[in-house]
């Protein structure tokens, strides 16, 4: 039988902050956490707008500790401390209640920046003296495996790296894992960490970076705009508690969201390139998963990274997934105030949709002056929307490689 699964905490560690109440309020007033932040040297390098995050490990994992981890290892470890302090199952010094809960997370690249560094130790210093240790540092797994040896978890241990879906896909094979009866708790989520030279410099070789706007580089994340010119890349941790009906109950725990639907497919049509059968199959498999009409739903919290050729890709697919109905949905970014975070964007968005439920408020698509006409559904242009009657949302995470994953929220 097939069971409920609902959100019960959450962990942050994002461009707006840590706090996840105060970060939805701000991405709801449309406030950027884009910065112009140099990237390489002053004689070789350029100014790009960035959504950094304001973190630093110090006393808050010890010393040991940190010498073995990389910095999206670093944050995943605390995101998950404050998603298990939220949910009830974890207080300082005490032990998490479930020891068999799973760990399922999504992570892009891993430690970008011990790779890098070995890169420089072996190649510009010429030296064999690199960190005995940059071998479990880079592994994409890194922050799974952190978590589950920080807080004794002795569940399945997952990772996913599937670029721009990573962590839509660990909260979905989560959600199916407790769904199903395998699990009666997960931690999931992403964590990404990526903002050093050598990867922004790839990045920017690809051509898939914003440029900083003349309003700004807090204007420089446009998703739908005609003034779009690519995203801009984050950084970010973000965990969440995922319980079975039955556990909560036992606990009288009272949920954020139910996630209530999951859907995955793949293009198999271009490595960069999106297309839209493929997103659309997602979709249509969620909502099929969630067992409801696609009337039921009404926000969507979009993929749309501000890419020229993206936007309007998943407009399409909105469009031939929901016909009629489309012209009632509300469909927002929010990338387009804490940028595009990768392995971790689709958990960040995952718990911001489910904010968005439990406040009965739609985010909106920030930077939207000038509506690109291939984007012409309700994009909830510059601020946010009072929705006392939100019951149902979608959160989309279309990835390079042609992997889409769509999960289905519901109020609770």
């Amino acid at each position: 039988v097939a069971r409920r699964v609902f959100i019960t905490g959450l962990g942050l560690i994002a461009p707006h902050g840590e706090d996840p109440v105060s970060i939805f309020d701000r991405i709801y007033q449309g406030d950027s956490a884009v910065r112009l932040v140099r990237s390489g040297t002053a004689d070789f390098g350029s100014d790009l707008p960035l959504a950094t995050v304001d973190f630093t490990p110090k006393d808050r994992i010890p010393k040991t500790q940190q010498l073995f981890m990389a910095r999206a290892s670093q944050m995943a470890v605390v995101a998950a401390e404050g998603a298990l302090q939220s949910s009830g199952l974890f207080r300082e010094g005490q032990s998490v209640e479930n020891g068999e809960m799973g760990v399922y997370m999504g992570c892009g690249l891993g430690g970008a920046e011990i790779l890098q560094e070995g890169y420089r130790t072996y190649f510009v210093r010429q030296s064999r003296r690199g960190r005995p240790s940059t071998v479990p540092m880079i592994m994409a797994s890194g922050p799974a495996s952190h978590i589950s040896m920080r807080f004794g978890l002795h569940g399945p241990t997952h990772t996913y790296s599937i670029a721009c879906a990573s962590s839509t896909v660990a909260i979905g094979e989560a959600f199916r894992a407790i769904r199903d009866g395998y699990l009666d708790t997960a931690l999931s989520g992403g964590a990404e960490a990526m903002l050093n030279d050598g990867s922004i410099a790839a990045w920017e070789r690809l051509g898939v970076l914003a440029s900083s706007h003349m309003d700004g580089p807090e204007a420089s994340s446009r998703p739908f705009d005609l003034e779009r010119t690519g995203f801009v890349l984050g950084e970010g941790a973000v965990l969440l508690v995922l319980e079975a009906e039955s556990a909560l109950r036992e606990r009288a725990v009272d949920p954020i969201a139910e996630i209530i639907g999951y859907g995955v497919s793949s293009d198999a049509f271009s490595l960069t390139e999106p297309h839209a059968a493929g997103q659309e199959a997602a979709m249509r498999s969620a909502i099929t998963d969630a067992d409801i009409e696609r009337e039921e739903v009404q926000y969507v919290n979009a993929h749309a990274t501000g890419t020229p050729s993206g936007d309007p890709i998943e407009i399409e697919a909105i469009k031939n997934v929901f016909e009629d109905h489309a012209s009632n949905l509300a469909v927002s970014s929010t990338k387009s105030v804490h940028g595009h975070l990768v392995g971790a964007s689709g958990a960040l968005e995952t718990a911001i949709t489910a904010i968005a439920l439990q406040k009965g408020r739609i985010p909106p698509t920030a930077n939207l002056t000038h509506p690109d006409p291939c984007c012409d559904l309700d994009c909830v242009p510059g601020y946010g929307r009072e929705a006392p009657e939100l019951t149902v949302a979608v959160s989309n995470s279309f990835a390079f490689g042609g992997s889409n994953a769509t999960l289905v929220l519901r109020k609770v």
